[in-house]
């Protein structure tokens, strides 16, 4: 049975599925969610199993707007939290941020969206159960059935699980207005309007996410990572203006091949015609645009953009926590014996490609490694970005 993938057959199933029917103010997510729908129809090019993956996907996603909305209803309190001096890991793809961001998600005193909470929002998590929610295995069962099952060697280019730190891509998702989707789905309709979109609400509702999470299980400072914030650090300063910024380099023609790669393996588990050559054009020319923000947000002489710090891929490999120290001192933030501790087992039970190693060339994706090196040159210039 072909699986309609329409606006008003997701809508009502949300509804039916929660007995809820309000999914917010429509001016934060409607626009998105019409879109991205759209795009799903006329440019995905998805078979049937990539068919029901979308349609899973964005009914979790309104779902999730339809409970938190009523527990936010319920509990208006939750909007008097606050949110005091959050780290945000402005990582490019394959950086090394999310190996930062899962190490110092160790730190007892940081607190980091996990998957299964961004999975499965509500209700709020609670600090006595946080290890143990029954939404835990809910999440892992989830993966067990999708990425693992469908391409299993997934795990060796992105490893995913419900106890992993997430990335806020997923919390954007919460409004349509995210570039995970396009890591799964041929849209480059939809990921154009995001990329030319105003962030900013998305980074409003993204402060309620906070505040949401925060609520029942505190902790002294935010830790939060996405390979989005490129098009949205004039928002971020905005809804955040005591943020704190860390910037991820590496040599950009390892990143764009790898994330090229992870692209290409995604669209596969939901489409039968996935482009290579396309994927390579379109994303070199997104992460072109990317740095090309980050830069000038270094330049802009806002006060946040001033005091960031840049984290380079070489210098994680040699040594991860001597990096998480670095950050630590950089934004004056107190390390703990314990969070020392936790974050040096974690590395010596987690070595680097533990799930096997994915090869992948510019070559593959249709890119010719002397163009690219030239149109990425500005921004190894003005971040002294070495080759690899």
């Amino acid at each position: 049975m072909k699986v309609k993938l329409t606006e008003q057959a997701l809508l009502d199933a949300a509804r039916g599925n929660t007995g809820l029917a309000d999914f917010g103010d429509e001016a934060d997510w409607h626009e998105g969610f019409q879109r991205l729908v759209q795009s799903l129809n006329e440019e995905a090019r998805l078979n049937a199993v990539g068919r029901l993956i979308a349609f899973n996907e964005l009914l979790r996603h309104l779902e999730n707007r339809l409970r938190v909305t009523e527990d936010l209803k319920r509990h208006p309190g939750i909007l008097d939290v606050e949110i005091v001096k959050p780290l945000f890991m402005v990582g490019l793809p394959r950086t090394g941020s999310t190996i930062m961001h899962d190490l110092l998600a160790k730190d007892p005193a940081n607190r980091v969206p996990m998957t299964w909470e961004c999975h499965l929002m509500s209700p709020p998590a609670e600090a006595a159960s946080y290890e143990t929610d029954p939404r835990i295995a809910v999440c892992e069962q989830h993966f067990e059935q999708t990425s693992r099952a469908l391409i299993p060697e997934f795990q060796a280019l992105h490893e995913m699980g419900a106890l992993l730190a997430q990335e806020c891509l997923m919390l954007n998702a919460f409004d349509f207005k995210s570039i995970i989707f396009a890591n799964q789905f041929r849209i480059p309709g939809y990921q154009s309007w995001v990329e030319n979109s105003d962030p900013t609400p998305v980074y409003r509702t993204h402060k309620r996410q906070l505040q949401y999470m925060q609520w029942r299980n505190p902790r002294e400072r935010w830790v939060l990572k996405s390979t989005g914030y490129h098009w949205g650090l004039a928002a971020i300063c905005e809804v955040y203006p005591d943020a704190r910024i860390v910037m991820t380099h590496r040599d950009p023609l390892k990143l764009i091949a790898s994330h090229c790669s992870l692209v290409s393996m995604a669209c596969s588990m939901g489409s039968d015609e996935v482009d290579r050559i396309e994927i390579g054009q379109m994303w070199s020319r997104s992460w072109e645009e990317a740095m090309r923000r980050g830069v000038a947000f270094r330049e802009s002489g806002h006060p946040v953009a001033r005091g960031a710090f840049d984290m380079h891929f070489a210098e994680i490999l040699k040594d991860q926590v001597d990096m998480a120290q670095r950050i630590y001192e950089h934004f004056d933030i107190p390390m703990s014996e314990e969070a020392l501790r936790r974050m040096r087992s974690f590395i010596a039970s987690n070595p680097r490609d533990r799930h096997g190693t994915h090869r992948y060339t510019l070559e593959q994706f249709g890119l010719d490694r002397s163009k690219e090196r030239a149109r990425y040159r500005f921004y190894q210039d003005y971040f002294k970005v070495a080759e690899e």
